[in-house]
């Protein structure tokens, strides 16, 4: 697990050439609390989520950790995840910040809808409240 990397993946770069594409304003990597991916903006606090790390769709992969190798490690380890990216959203959002998480596979599937959600994240869904799960 030390070779993952968590700055300038393959997804954060995919994520930046799309910020740029759309003439977004951005910071990358701002030091905020929580570590956001981009801050958008001055206002947007962006999160780009891998699906396994941060536990998308868990029930499900909740089901196939519990069945495999190591499994009590990895049940905790992506709970802990999921927990953290909670608190760290709520905690931004006090602070005055719109939160936007995008998975993985929204990124690179639909890029036009993540725009669209940094647009206008109220109307898109974009903000986290009720993302994780």
């Amino acid at each position: 697990m030390s070779r993952i990397r968590s700055k300038y993946t393959g997804l954060d770069l995919k994520m930046k050439s799309l910020l740029d594409e759309a003439k977004e304003e951005y910071v990358m990597y701002p030091k905020l609390f929580g570590h956001p991916d981009f801050l958008v903006r001055g206002k947007i606090a962006l999160f780009c989520d891998s699906s396994f790390w941060h536990g998308r769709n868990w029930a499900r992969l909740k089901n196939q950790l519990a069945s495999g190798s190591n499994s009590a490690y990895w049940l905790e380890r992506i709970s802990k995840n999921r927990r953290r990216d909670k608190l760290v959203s709520r905690r931004l959002r006090k602070e005055g910040y719109t939160v936007v998480r995008l998975w993985d596979n929204e990124i690179f599937d639909d890029p036009q809808r993540c725009i669209g959600k940094l647009r206008n994240p109220l109307r898109e869904g974009g903000v986290s409240a009720g993302r994780i799960g």
